[in-house]
């Protein structure tokens, strides 16, 4: 950071001089003419208002080889930072404090299963062939123009991108949604160390599984360690997918008479914004997408034809297995019956300023062993991890250009069935008048015995391998009778699918008001719907509550208590029952459940989805074993525990945010500051960084800017990645509102120009129309061959 620092006093030396032509020479080029090798014929390229650029190309190879190479020139930083993480390289670029992330992505072999996708892929299929294109497209930008200002700043050498590449960015989205690394060690250990009593309020009660595991002192730290390892990477600054929502409304319940598409994919805010938006056009195509960085086809997109979007399906795909080991022979674990070898792999990280950093990566038959991960954290006991995404036969890069050009109803469910992993809810609808949902992704039958919530023993029948369901077994639905398609991260309604699902809470929300009777939707209203930053939660975890609470309490705490009592649920800016709220649903946690679970457990749990579901339950339970606080001789219950709880969430917020509770509003303890990885540190932060704003909204309701679940204040996390609008009675009218900008060059014009009306709920056109088009454009960018 130091070397960072100097170039960059370099860099603001240079500016009275030179500076400003550094800076120009890495802005995007936006009109004139450019030459890109390789083209068959010129490209066009109109950037609007936004800076999002609408190609016309005379066929598919030119138009993707052009995505490449405009793609590149707003987001070469972020590829490059992408495909290091998931990897295991940021320490050759960032420095030492990012070797256990290097471990983590390491030992998940991402690489390695990246570079067996690739050489899987038919060589002669459209989706391969686009793929080369939009990489030669990226290769010939790096190769011939000025490299970003985070290059120069951290020395980063440039290497060609490939299609490894494209795939373990891949991996790491699917690793983003693989909760179970997060969730089982915690809920093994409440099962194996507190008793199955505890597990009560996590929807476990009688869910003990087969043979626990035989797990020492310090396998049970290792776990610890795995789920906050998993928790914080890839931290700050970097993209993380967490959650989303998506509805489809067919036109007997819009104004329009046409079908409505509504999403907002929930993703860890980052700098630059993870979605570059362009508008693609060809003979026989045509897609307003959003693009995720290395991957040529729109995850998100529609057209005057059809559109989609994407929320996690949350299914749970992976498994953690705690191997028997040979106690004669330490290299050796049981499988099926007799004893084999672990495979040995060693592997170096670079460390930036630091001495390398070895470390051997081991693989047993039921997957790789992600022991390496956690250095001298360790436990004795190897611990596999099989997951869907290593073993399944997964096409998913195919599976998403037929999902780009999926104009029928069958069409669009062919491409939803070959996605093996990650697991995703694709809600469509076409202008024809159908709309749908599937949740794409392989779908286990687990052995008898074999309980997907927690570790399983490696030795025993349980860790058999599953059997993998054919897609006409997922979760869908086609035109149903109430004329819509919701999907929140809830668990399937119907379907018995082991998953680390989010509260309903959200879910209920946006069904109560979707089926509000004679409401005749357009994209006004759903605008409003999309923002609406209120949730039943705090009426129901207080419900149970309020009896004792006002019984126990006097004063100043009781007014407070009563406030929060009469409060609707809306997160306004000047909410002060928001805070009051959100600072007891953490004290109540700590004070039940902390002193059961320790300080390393108890943080593992506030980082999962369980945590607020588990609140509500207990809250309902005044015979929860939970109530007892095991650092004190006497046994308490209910009553006291909460009441302790609430004086604790106000003696924090006065130490946080002042004596005065006129202070203790939203806005001031709930705010949202765009990081960038660079912005760490001062004075990158203020030149790097977008914000502090105050945010409205909160975790689990419809606009879910989301913190980290802790005491006051609340820095802002993750939240809609974009939200989206189409009505397919006018789909050249759709409506976007993007956290950021579509540039990541810093200091370029759109690298935050949409950040404020982002957090005011303001939206802006997706435009279609050539004449709109033109009507923005600031002269024509044309590629050349």
């Amino acid at each position: 950071m130091r070397r960072v620092l100097a170039a960059l006093s370099g860099l603001l030396v240079l500016g009275a001089t030179g500076g400003s032509f550094y800076l120009n020479e890495q802005r995007p080029q936006r009109a004139g003419e450019l030459a890109l090798p390789g083209l068959a014929a010129p490209v066009a390229v109109r950037f609007d208002a936004q800076g999002v650029p609408h190609v016309r190309a005379q066929n598919e190879a030119d138009l993707y080889r052009a995505l490449g190479y405009l793609h590149a020139q707003e987001r070469l930083f972020q590829m490059e930072l992408l495909r290091r993480l998931a990897r295991g390289e940021l320490a050759e670029v960032l420095g030492a404090g990012l070797v256990d992330t290097d471990r983590l992505f390491r030992s998940l072999r991402l690489g390695e299963r990246a570079a067996a996708m690739a050489a899987a892929e038919d060589k002669t299929a459209p989706a391969w062939q686009a793929l080369q294109a939009y990489l030669a497209g990226i290769n010939h930008y790096q190769a011939s123009r000025a490299l970003p200002l985070e290059f120069d700043l951290l020395g980063i050498r440039p290497r060609p991108f490939s299609a490894a590449d494209s795939f373990a960015v891949i991996g790491y989205m699917a690793y983003s949604f693989a909760a179970a690394l997060r969730s089982e060690p915690l809920l093994t250990h409440v099962r194996d160390r507190l008793g199955a009593g505890y597990l009560e309020i996590f929807g476990l009660a009688g869910a003990a599984g087969g043979p626990a595991p035989a797990l020492a002192g310090a396998d049970w730290r290792g776990l610890h360690a795995l789920a906050q390892l998993a928790d914080a990477a890839p931290g700050r600054g970097l993209s993380q997918f967490e959650g989303s929502n998506a509805w489809a409304l067919s036109g007997a319940r819009t104004a329009s008479g046409k079908p409505l598409l509504a999403g907002d994919p929930h993703i860890r805010f980052s700098v630059p914004q993870v979605w570059y938006s362009a508008h693609l056009s060809a003979p026989g195509f045509e897609l307003y997408g959003q693009h995720h960085a290395l991957i040529p086809f729109a995850l998100l997109g529609h057209n005057r034809e059809f559109g989609w979007s994407l929320t996690m399906f949350q299914n749970d795909d992976l498994d953690l297995i705690a191997e028997r080991v040979d106690p004669a022979h330490p290299g050796q674990v049981r499988y099926q019956g007799r004893w084999v070898d672990l495979e040995n792999r060693r592997e170096v990280i670079r460390v930036k300023d630091g001495a390398d950093v070895e470390l051997t990566l081991q693989r047993s038959p039921h997957g790789p062993i992600v022991n390496a991960a956690l250095g001298e954290l360790a436990g004795p006991t190897p611990i596999a991890l099989r997951w869907v995404f290593h073993e399944a036969h997964n096409p998913i890069l195919g599976a998403f250009h037929r999902l780009n050009r999926a104009a029928s109803l069958a069409e669009a469910r062919a491409a939803a069935a070959g996605i093996a992993a990650p697991g995703l809810n694709i809600v469509w609808a076409s202008a024809s008048g159908d709309i749908a949902w599937w949740a794409a992704g392989r779908l286990l039958e687990r052995p008898a015995g074999a309980h997907a919530a927690f570790v399983l023993d490696g030795g025993s029948a349980q860790a058999a391998p599953p059997r993998y369901l054919p897609f006409a077994a997922n979760p869908h639905e086609e035109n149903p009778a109430r004329g819509y398609v919701l999907s929140a991260n809830q668990a399937p309604a119907g379907f018995a699918v082991p998953g680390y699902y989010n509260p309903d809470g959200r879910y209920r929300r946006l069904r109560e008001r979707l089926d509000a009777p004679g409401v005749r939707w357009d994209v006004d209203n759903s605008q409003a719907l999309q923002l609406d930053g209120g949730s039943d939660l705090a009426q129901r975890l207080l419900a149970p509550l309020l009896g004792e609470l006002r019984a126990a309490l006097h004063g100043e705490e009781l007014a407070l208590l009563e406030e929060l009592a009469a409060w609707d649920g809306e997160h306004r800016l000047d909410s002060r029952p928001a805070v009051l709220f959100n600072q007891l649903l953490y004290q109540l946690a700590r004070e039940a459940m902390a002193d059961e679970l320790g300080g390393d457990f108890f943080a593992a749990l506030l980082g999962t989805r369980r945590v607020i579901p588990a609140l509500v339950a207990l809250a309902a339970d005044p015979g929860s074993p939970w109530w007892d606080d095991r650092a004190t001789p006497e046994r308490e219950g209910r009553a006291q525990i909460a009441a302790r709880a609430w004086r604790a969430g106000l003696a924090h917020l006065r130490g946080v945010l002042g004596a005065d509770p006129a202070q203790w509003q939203w806005g001031r303890a709930h705010t949202l500051t765009f990081a960038h990885p660079l912005g760490r540190v001062a004075p990158l932060d203020r030149l790097l960084n977008v914000g502090e704003f105050a945010a409205p909204g909160s975790h689990e309701v419809p606009n879910n800017l989301a913190h980290k679940f802790g005491p006051a204040p609340w820095p802002v996390e993750y939240g809609p990645s974009i939200r989206r609008l189409v009505d397919f009675a006018a789909p050249q009218q759709g409506l976007a509102s993007a956290p950021l900008g579509q540039s990541g060059v810093p200091f370029d014009d759109h690298y935050a120009d949409q950040a404020q009306d982002y957090l005011a709920g303001a939206y802006r056109p997706m435009a279609l129309d050539a004449e709109e088009i033109a009507a923005q454009a600031r002269g024509v960018l044309w590629l050349r061959p």
